[in-house]
C-alpha cells in the first residue's frame, strides 16, 4: 500500500502532469512534422529554408554568441527538433509587449529617478574610474547613485532574518515584496504571520511570486489564498503545461521595500533553507545587504514597474519616496546604487557591473557565486585581471544543490588556475551568496549567478557599494570563508576521470541553454 501511495503521489504531482503534458505536445508537433515532411517534398524544402532563415536571423541578433552557436547547431542539425525547442524555448513570443510596457512605465517615471549632479561631482573627485562605473548604471538603467544611505550586510541568513523581521514590524504605510522562490515553513510562515497582522492595521502589502520557482514550494494559485488575508499578490509567468509558454524569463529577483526608506536585497529567498532552518546541502550559506535611506528609492521605483506591468495597474510613483513617511535626517555611509537588470533589452546589465569591477581591481576581487559558467567575455576579464597580478578569489559550493550543473562549473577551474585565478569550495555546505567585492572600495551585494540564465535570462537586481562599511564587512566575509574552504589546484583538475573530462565537454557546449 505503501509503494502504491508512493507511486500515486508521483503522478498526480503538478510537475509531473505538467512535464508529461509538454512532452505529449511536443511528440505530436514532432511527429506531424514530420510526417508531412516525409510525405511532402515541398514542405521539406521550406522546412530548411526556415533553418536556414532561423539562422541567419540568429546571426545578427545582439545576443550572446554561445547562444548562436548551439542554437545554429541545434536547428541545422536537425531542423524539425531544433525549430519547435528554439520557438518554444529560445526566443518569448510575450517579451516584446512586456518589453514595450515596461518601456513605457519607465519613461513615465523618469523624471523621478534623476541623479543628484553632487553626488556625480563627489564621485568623479574621490575616482574617475569608479564614477565611470556607476555613470554606466544611471546612464543604462536609470537607476542613479545615491549618499544620505546607511547599509548593513549580513554574511548569514540568520542574521539577515533577524534584522528582516525586525525591520517588518515596524512598517506602518507599506511592504513590498518580490521573490523568486517563497516555501512553506518556518521562515515564511513567521514572515506571513507579520503580514497578516499588518494587513489589519491598514498596511499596503503586495507580494511578486515567480511562478516557476514557486512550483514546488507553494500550492497552485497560492495567490488567491493571500488575496483572502487582504495581501495584494501575483504570480510571475507561471508554469502551465502548454508548449507555447514561454519558461526562460524567470523573475529571480529578491526586493523588500518598507515604507519607502528600507529595503533588503541579495540572495536570500523565503524558504527555510536560507535560514538553515532546513538542512539540505551541508550549512547554506547565502549574503543580503539591509539599505536605509535615499537608495530605496531605486529599490521602490523597480518593485512598482514590475507591478505596473504585470497588473497593467497604473501606480503613482510620487507617494512612496523614501521621504514620504521619515521626517528625520537620512545618515550617510559612502555611496548606494541599486540596480535591476532585464532579459528584454540587448544590455547584460549584470554581466558588464561583474566585468567593470574586475577590469578596473588593482589589488584584488573576491567573488562568491553558487554556479560558475562563463561566457567567453567574463573568462577573458578573469584570466586577465589574474595575470596582470590582481589577486582574484572564487568561492563556489562544497557541496552542490545540482550536481550536473557543479560539474559544468567545475569544468572552468582549469583554464582559471593555470591564469593565476584561485579557486575554493565551500567545505561546510552550499553557498548561495552572490557577492563582490574590490580593494577595499567597492562591492555589489545582488541576486545574479555567474551564469547564463541569471546573466541573459532572468529579471535580477543588485546593490553596487563604494567607500561603505559594508564593503569591509563583505571583505571579512570573504577572509573568513576562505579559512574554513578547501582550495583547489591544477591536480585536481588534471586528475579526473577521461569519462568524466568528457562529460564536461558535453556540459559545455550546450551550457547556454541549460
Amino acid at each position: 500500500m505503501g509503494m502504491l501511495k508512493k507511486i500515486l503521489k508521483f503522478f498526480s504531482n503538478r510537475i509531473t502532469v505538467t512535464v508529461f503534458a509538454m512532452a505529449l505536445q511536443f511528440a505530436w508537433y514532432f511527429f506531424l512534422v514530420l510526417f508531412i515532411t516525409s510525405s511532402n517534398v515541398f514542405f521539406n524544402v521550406a522546412m530548411w529554408v526556415i533553418a536556414f532563415a532561423t539562422v541567419l536571423w540568429l546571426i545578427n541578433q545582439r545576443i550572446n554568441p554561445g547562444y548562436k552557436l548551439i542554437w545554429t547547431i541545434l536547428i541545422l542539425a536537425m531542423p524539425i527538433v531544433g525549430l519547435i525547442f528554439y520557438f518554444v524555448m529560445g526566443k518569448s513570443r510575450v517579451a516584446r509587449k512586456f518589453q514595450k510596457e515596461l518601456k513605457k512605465v519607465k519613461q513615465e517615471n523618469g523624471e523621478l529617478l534623476r541623479e543628484d549632479p553632487e553626488v556625480r561631482e563627489k564621485l568623479r573627485e574621490l575616482d574617475l574610474g569608479i564614477a565611470n562605473q556607476s555613470w554606466y548604471l544611471t546612464n543604462t538603467v536609470h537607476m542613479p547613485c545615491y549618499q544620505n544611505t546607511v547599509t548593513e550586510y549580513f554574511a548569514v541568513g540568520e542574521d539577515w532574518f533577524a534584522k528582516y523581521v525586525e525591520e517588518l514590524k515596524k512598517a506602518e504605510h507599506y511592504i513590498f515584496m518580490e521573490y523568486f522562490i517563497v516555501a512553506e515553513g518556518y521562515m515564511w510562515d513567521t514572515v506571513l504571520d507579520i503580514l497578516k497582522e499588518k494587513v489589519k492595521q491598514g498596511v499596503d502589502v503586495r507580494l511578486i511570486y515567480d511562478g516557476v520557482g514557486c512550483l514546488t514550494t507553494l500550492p497552485s494559485k497560492y495567490y488567491r489564498e493571500l488575496q483572502a488575508y487582504g495581501i495584494k499578490c501575483a504570480a510571475f509567468n507561471p508554469f502551465r503545461p502548454f508548449l507555447n509558454i514561454i519558461l526562460n524569463n524567470r523573475d529571480h529577483r529578491k526586493i523588500t521595500v518598507i515604507d519607502g526608506h528600507t529595503a533588503f536585497n541579495g540572495g536570500i529567498n523565503l524558504a527555510d533553507e536560507y535560514i538553515n532552518q532546513r538542512s539540505r546541502f551541508g550549512h547554506w550559506k547565502d549574503s543580503g545587504i539591509y539599505i536605509h535611506g535615499e537608495a530605496v528609492w531605486n529599490m521602490t521605483a523597480m518593485f512598482l514597474e514590475m507591478w505596473s506591468v504585470m497588473l497593467q495597474t497604473p501606480c503613482d510613483f510620487e507617494k512612496y519616496r523614501p521621504r514620504q513617511y521619515y521626517e528625520e535626517t537620512f545618515k550617510s555611509d559612502g555611496f548606494v546604487q541599486p540596480y535591476g537588470d532585464s532579459p528584454l533589452d540587448d544590455e547584460t546589465v549584470g554581466e558588464n557591473v561583474y566585468r567593470n569591477m574586475i577590469s578596473n581591481a588593482k589589488r584584488y576581487v573576491y567573488i562568491f557565486t553558487p554556479y560558475l559558467v562563463l561566457d567567453n567575455e567574463m573568462m577573458t576579464e578573469l584570466c586577465n585581471a589574474a595575470k596582470k597580478g590582481v589577486d582574484v578569489r572564487i568561492v563556489t559550493p562544497g557541496i552542490p544543490d545540482k550536481k550536473m550543473v557543479f560539474l559544468l562549473t567545475q569544468s572552468y577551474y582549469q583554464q582559471l588556475l593555470e591564469s593565476g585565478v584561485r579557486i575554493y569550495e565551500y567545505t561546510p555546505g552550499f553557498i548561495h551568496s552572490k557577492s563582490f567585492v574590490c580593494d577595499d572600495e567597492a562591492a555589489v551585494v545582488s541576486t545574479i549567478n555567474l551564469d547564463y540564465r541569471s546573466l541573459y535570462l532572468h529579471f535580477e537586481c543588485g546593490t553596487w557599494l563604494y567607500q561603505t562599511e559594508s564593503v569591509m564587512e563583505v571583505k571579512k566575509d570573504a577572509l573568513d570563508t576562505f579559512e574554513i574552504s578547501r582550495e583547489i589546484d591544477l591536480d585536481f583538475c588534471k586528475n579526473r576521470h577521461i569519462f568524466v573530462r568528457a562529460f564536461q565537454s558535453v556540459l559545455r557546449a550546450i551550457a547556454p541553454i541549460l
